[in-house]
């Protein structure tokens, strides 16, 4: 039985065992800091040799809404923690195992509510009372339109199941909604189904509240600046610079989401800020994809933080180093990537780069992700912005 704070050896009967659902690129670096405390790491994802895989003491292949070769796969590994780090995921099974005394980071409620953004928002916008765009959810493209009537154009049209921009479309006239239904009903992660359709807010810009529920309490990380295009992430930085009491604000709407969700791990609480108001967007119960920046700004990255955390771990007053950004490189087209220009792009003053190691691109994918340090954060955010434009992706 896992005992927070008490970690055994691996390949022992006395390992702590994590079974990470999901191997993306989040999923590595997860994977590696998990390691480094002496876990043994089993890694799960629908397609082999995934960025975790790699460098996980095993895998497993297998969509993660098959829910019966997901108990399987638990019967067999035993883990003493189910790491969820994609969204979808068989969140009724993870309910019944955490009933049965399985344990799940942060909690089966918590990836059960924001797998589905009609849980979450509801959580957010009716239960707790916060500020949150106007939306209605639809279950067909009339309904949908009905909705973009009354909260008027330009809208967002959104599946209830996806992420990453998956399936997503921001919806100018009633003409253009009946292409936007069938790219929401084609390209969410989870397939067909469920939308919501979300007001449009004119925001200043966004950012992630990076916070770490510990067994010492929860706190958030300097908040991180971002652009999304289609709702996808391509740049993030960090600090970003808010007046003291916007950012209260943020820090006061991520603790209180958090605090209600539950468990311990890092969530990334997606926010607009609209002069001197937050208004709450999103929360992911796992490490981030923006918070890619905290390998060159914080002193314990979004996922050294994840790692202690779930592992029942004190988490010190988190400390930033410098201000940092990043930038992700993605490959467009198809074949398997190949790398050049590294030596360039590496000469660049406080520079990391992290390729994921992912077997084939499709369409267009992120493929790495360029991370600098400096000074200054204009000056931080060029830097990654030259490294990425140095690395040039061949498909083959």
């Amino acid at each position: 039985m896992f005992e927070p704070g008490s970690l055994g050896t691996v390949f022992t009967n006395r390992a702590t065992r994590v079974l990470l659902l999901g191997s993306g690129e989040l999923g590595k670096e997860v994977a590696i800091e998990l390691q480094r405390l002496g876990c043994e790491v089993i890694a799960c994802d629908r397609y082999e040799n995934a960025p975790a895989m790699q460098v996980a003491h095993r895998s497993h292949v297998f969509r993660m809404l098959d829910g019966d070769t997901l108990r399987k796969v638990v019967a067999e590994e035993k883990p003493d923690l189910i790491v969820p780090e994609i969204e979808a995921i068989a969140t009724d099974v993870l309910v019944d195992l955490e009933s049965k005394g399985q344990r799940v980071v942060p909690t089966a409620r918590a990836a059960r509510l924001t797998m589905n953004r009609e849980g979450i928002r509801r959580l957010a916008a009716e239960t707790l009372g916060l500020p949150t765009s106007p939306y209605r959810f639809v279950a067909t493209e009339a309904e949908a339109l009905a909705a973009a009537k009354e909260l008027g154009y330009p809208c967002v049209l959104k599946p209830i199941m996806s992420s990453s921009g998956h399936g997503q479309s921001v919806v100018k006239s009633p003409e253009a909604m009946a292409k936007a239904w069938a790219f929401s009903q084609e390209d969410a992660r989870s397939g067909a189904g469920r939308c919501i359709v979300e007001g449009f807010i004119r925001f200043d810009y966004e950012i992630t509240m990076l916070t770490v529920s510990a067994v010492n309490g929860i706190q958030c990380c300097p908040p991180v600046g971002h652009i999304q295009i289609d709702g996808d992430y391509r740049e993030s930085w960090q600090p970003c610079p808010m007046a003291p009491e916007v950012l209260a604000q943020a820090e006061a709407i991520a603790k209180k989401v958090v605090g209600e969700l539950g468990g311990w791990g890092i969530f990334g609480v997606e926010c607009f800020v609209c002069g001197d108001k937050v208004i709450f967007s999103e929360v992911s119960p796992r490490p981030h994809d923006t918070g890619l920046v905290t390998i060159g700004s914080q002193m314990w990255s979004e996922f050294a933080l994840h790692a202690r955390a779930i592992l029942g771990l004190p988490v010190p007053p988190i400390r930033l180093l410098r201000p940092s950004a990043s930038v992700a490189i993605l490959g467009w087209g198809e074949g398997v990537p190949r790398f050049s220009g590294l030596e360039q792009a590496l000469a660049v003053s406080e520079s990391h780069l992290r390729l994921f190691g992912k077997p084939v691109c499709k369409g267009h994918r992120r493929l790495a992700v360029a991370v600098a340090s400096a000074d200054t954060l204009e000056e931080a955010r060029q830097r990654a912005r030259e490294i990425a434009s140095k690395v040039v992706v061949t498909l083959e």
